[in-house]
């Protein structure tokens, strides 16, 4: 049986990595369709680069949170060495802790850019997608970066707290 903790569980385990497979493939389909379409049938489709490009922006912005979740963001580990062993623990986290701050930025700025797109109602020429659905890309992402970042920032200091080494 299926439990509401179950479903969470699972969701928080595999939202963004299923959500990417997803929107990677359909957007392999696209591309593969319209090459098809242009070089065996000589005609092209009018919207499938577009919705490429809108898949591609998603895939990107939610890649970004699942790169914080399984902690393999960007970061300089040859700069850690700079610092004394014991202390590296608490640098990570205060690095952690500018990349979340980073993220709630960009979400907040998204959430406004989002804001200004819906009282323009622009669309997207071939699609007619409004835009305020594709620049939701980087709030919704960062905010899962959020989320991630939370959990990550967590996890390690628990592990301080017990004394033990975490995994990156």
């Amino acid at each position: 049986m299926i439990t509401l903790k179950n479903a969470l569980s699972w969701l928080d385990e595999n939202l963004e990595m299923s959500i990417c497979v997803v929107l990677m493939s359909v957007m392999t389909v696209l591309i593969f369709v319209q090459v098809i379409m242009r070089y065996v049938f000589s005609n092209s489709l009018s919207w499938s680069e577009e919705l490429a490009r809108y898949v591609f922006i998603w895939l990107i912005y939610l890649g970004i949170s699942y790169g914080a979740k399984i902690r393999k963001h960007i970061k300089i580990d040859a700069a850690m060495k700079l610092f004394p062993a014991s202390i590296r623990p608490y640098v990570t986290i205060v690095g952690d802790i500018c990349f979340f701050l980073f993220a709630v930025y960009i979400t907040i700025t998204g959430y406004k850019y989002v804001g200004m797109q819906a009282t323009f109602n622009k669309v997207s020429p071939a699609l007619h997608i409004p835009y305020k659905y594709v620049f939701a890309a980087p709030m919704v992402g960062f905010c899962l970066v959020c989320y991630r970042q939370y959990q990550t920032i967590k996890y390690r200091i628990d592990c301080i707290k017990r004394g033990e080494e975490w995994t990156d």
